[in-house]
């Protein structure tokens, strides 16, 4: 059965929930906390993890468990026969967030009212698989959580509802991913509230106005010092924790993190060289402007602060960062 979307929603939807990290746990906790009915919880199979690379269940898979939820675990979301037993539950609503796999049309058709997606930007913005990261490299002054109806199209789908939530300066990926995450399950929550008894209803995206959040990689967060210092801390936020800006001092491979612009003008001949003389403080000069760096990781080792680095390490003025 196609879907329907001319029909009202019901006050208590049963609902079909997908997603698997850390992300996704926050809306699932507050869906079941409302009162809402889970009819399953669809999360991506066991990986193994840790030096014995024992399977290991993703977090919404935990969280489910412990609320004595149905968990499924298709290693295709997409097969027939896996299909086929959804469209036995009947449905009202499919609520996706960072599931994992692209759910393909027959899929979609299954509930009454359709697929929700919980999306981490204010869509068109940063459709993809990394709107935050992106919303801090590109210095965003502020981003949301977008719910959208699921399509065919990536993040294409009418917006249902959306939630504005300022950037703070110099916040990491880290802490807007938190911040984010807390803050979808009162989104999703009260979009439900708000919309039983009624149609469901969407503005159509302007394509014009849309951008693509590709995928992080580990080239991506190699630090161009050449850049000017107020982009460089921008990379520097928005690749922490993962995978970490990198650069190379005295031939090793380091991650910075914790930046500080102390000026934006002050171009520089040398960019990368290091210049304060107090060997408890990191500065860099850059293409333009000087930034300070709080944290270092040298290689296999744990993060650590600048004062607890050179404790047993020398930051030597003059020293160039390539």
């Amino acid at each position: 059965m196609g879907q329907v979307i001319s029909n009202k929603l019901p006050e208590r939807p049963k609902i079909i929930y997908m997603g698997t990290p850390d992300f996704a746990v926050p809306a699932l906790k507050s869906l079941v906390n409302a009162g809402y009915d889970i009819e399953a919880v669809i999360t991506q199979p066991d990986k193994p993890k840790g030096r014995g690379l024992t399977l290991s269940p993703c977090p919404v898979n935990e969280s489910a468990i412990s609320y004595g939820l149905n968990v499924m675990q298709p290693s295709n979301v997409n097969d027939h026969g896996f299909i086929e037993g959804l469209r036995l539950i009947k449905p009202d609503l499919f609520i996706v967030a960072a599931f994992g796999q692209l759910l393909r049309q027959e899929l979609l058709a299954i509930p009454k009212f359709g697929a929700i997606n919980i999306h981490a930007s204010l869509l068109p913005l940063y459709r993809g698989a990394a709107p935050i990261q992106w919303a801090i490299l590109d210095n965003r002054s502020k981003t949301g959580i977008t719910l959208m109806k699921m399509t065919k199209g990536l993040d294409k789908g009418p917006v249902l509802y959306m939630h504005e939530l300022a950037i703070k300066e110099y916040e990491t990926a880290g802490q807007l991913f938190d911040r984010l995450a807390a803050i979808s399950g009162d989104v999703i929550v009260r979009f439900l509230r708000e919309t039983a008894g009624k149609e469901i209803t969407g503005t159509s995206q302007d394509d014009a106005l849309s951008s693509y959040a590709s995928k992080i990689t580990k080239e991506m967060a190699r630090i161009d010092w050449t850049r000017d210092a107020v982009k460089i801390a921008a990379l520097i936020r928005a690749m922490d924790p993962f995978p970490g800006a990198t650069t190379v001092m005295n031939g090793k491979n380091i991650k910075l993190f914790t930046p500080v612009v102390i000026d934006k003008t002050t171009r520089s001949t040398n960019p990368g060289k290091i210049i304060t003389d107090d060997p408890n403080r990191f500065m860099v000069e850059t293409g333009e402007g000087i930034i300070e760096i709080g944290e270092i990781q040298p290689p296999n080792k744990k993060r650590m602060t600048v004062k607890a680095f050179v404790q047993g390490n020398r930051i030597e003025k003059e020293t160039m960062l390539l």
